[in-house]
């Protein structure tokens, strides 16, 4: 039962990731030209990259 919450609870999580990336895309078509590239690729970071970095941050401490 455990696992099946926590894994309930890591797609809510993606979700949420998800939802927040596409509202960070929608807000690189108001930054300046020159600033778009750098904010799209900021914006297209899949939620496992970040999972991993979020994870070595956590752990450095």
């Amino acid at each position: 039962m455990a696992c099946f919450i926590f894994s309930v609870a890591g797609c809510s999580n993606k979700a949420v990731y998800d939802n927040i990336q596409h509202n960070n895309r929608q807000e690189c078509n108001t930054v300046p030209p020159a600033q778009y590239e750098e904010c799209m690729a900021r914006s297209n970071k899949s939620y496992d990259e970040y999972e991993r970095e979020r994870e070595a941050v956590v752990e450095g401490d």
